[in-house]
């Protein structure tokens, strides 16, 4: 690492909360005043009565926050200052000669938790089914506002600052020629990235690509039918019916892109902040449901646990939240970007990218892959196809 002034400095960082904090977090899952159970038997309206009450007693009885902290704290972990913004960031470099750089970006409701299962298959794949020739060097950064990472005072840290915060922490870090892979948020910021065309960046990686035609997506994003004249294929017809379905179910993010401060609660009541986490779409939240019924398909309770934790002790629900209030940028649409792009297709996405939109988004596509399982949190429910894709789909790259 490089460090070329006190401004630009590189700080190690390890956390270990008190222990009175976790007390104060079981006393509070334990003292929750549950609401009545939803009127209908499906998730229609929300996460349901019977999996909070799992969650919390699981949470409250059974959970050990301490070994995803062991875990978190055996990678190198950093600070640097950004903007006037500290950023939080895990830095794992490769034993591997000529290992490619990558800088990996969470979304929401996640964090650095998410990539936990993907650092060693990526930094020495020699050990997890892969070449020598496959390493990386791998960073995680926080996102601002979230986990380790400081709390903006003030609006202006939205998707493109962000972006440009990244292509700067990569040049602080001396990397000179590296990729970028992100979904969800981290897909919208690795997008971003790729058009923006920082110094170093040769080609992105998406598991959430934006490439809906823009007529396409204004329509849908206002909830009026599409243009006529449109001939589209089976893919595409799926892949509209599906984003309808999306921006008529967002509420989160409608909620947080407007009133991000009236969700106070959230900074209160921990299972309360739970139930509006794991509501992210319906295939996450029936597959964690599942999962606190003891059915593990892609999380455990663990994983889903670990990571609303780290919400609650670093107090960043609104903070988090914000990001949706700072955003400009469409969810899914077009950025222009000219470099190589990799896209990885997961089933149980919020929507399935046809080949055709994603030939016409990025002009330079070198790699498009359906993959048989897996959904939004991609890293985080399938790490081995994940690492797969991301091997492949910048192995042109290097």
């Amino acid at each position: 690492m490089s460090v070329t002034s006190d401004q630009h400095a590189i700080r190690p960082f390890t956390f270990e909360f008190p222990e009175a904090d976790l007390k104060d977090l079981r006393a509070r899952i334990e003292a929750t005043r549950f609401p009545e159970k939803e009127t209908v038997t499906d998730q229609s309206q929300g996460t349901q009565l019977a999996t909070m009450q799992k969650l919390a007693r699981y949470w409250a009885k059974e959970y050990d926050w301490r070994k995803v902290e062991a875990k978190l704290n055996s990678y190198p972990q950093f600070i640097t200052e950004i903007d006037g913004l500290d950023i939080h960031f895990i830095h794992v470099r490769s034993k591997h000669e000529n290992a490619m750089p990558v800088i990996v970006t969470h979304g929401w409701p996640g964090s650095v938790v998410e990539q936990l299962k993907i650092i060693e298959p990526l930094t020495n794949p020699t050990a997890h089914g892969g070449d020598a020739s496959d390493a990386f060097h791998v960073v995680i950064p926080s996102m601002p506002g979230y986990g380790f990472s400081g709390k903006p005072t003030e609006g202006g840290w939205n998707p493109e600052h962000i972006a440009r915060a990244w292509g700067e922490l990569m040049k602080r870090l001396g990397y000179t020629k590296y990729v970028a892979q992100g979904g969800d948020w981290g897909a919208i910021v690795t997008d971003l990235m790729g058009s923006q065309e920082p110094e170093g960046l040769v080609g992105i990686h998406t598991n959430m690509p934006k490439v809906i035609p823009p007529a396409i997506d204004a329509a849908l994003a206002k909830g009026n039918p599409l243009p006529e004249g449109l001939s589209l294929s089976d893919e595409e017809k799926a892949a509209c019916e599906q984003l309808d379905f999306v921006y008529r179910h967002v509420y989160y993010a409608y909620l947080m892109g407007s009133r991000p401060q009236s969700l106070t609660g959230l900074a209160d009541s921990p299972v309360g902040l739970a139930a509006f986490l794991l509501d992210h779409d319906a295939k996450s939240l029936a597959m964690i449901s599942r999962a606190f019924d003891g059915v593990t398909e892609g999380l455990s309770r663990d994983d889903v646990l670990d990571n609303v934790t780290l919400f609650w002790l670093t107090n960043t629900a609104i903070s988090a939240a914000r990001l949706y209030a700072e955003n400009t940028t469409p969810f899914f649409g077009l950025n222009g970007v000219k470099l190589p792009v990799a896209v990885s297709v997961f089933p149980d996405e919020l929507y399935q990218a046809p080949k055709s939109w994603a030939k016409q988004a990025y002009p330079n596509l070198v790699h498009y892959n359906r993959l048989p399982k897996g959904g939004h949190f991609a890293a985080w429910e399938q790490p081995e196809l994940f690492v797969n894709e991301v091997r492949t789909g910048f192995r042109s790259m290097r």
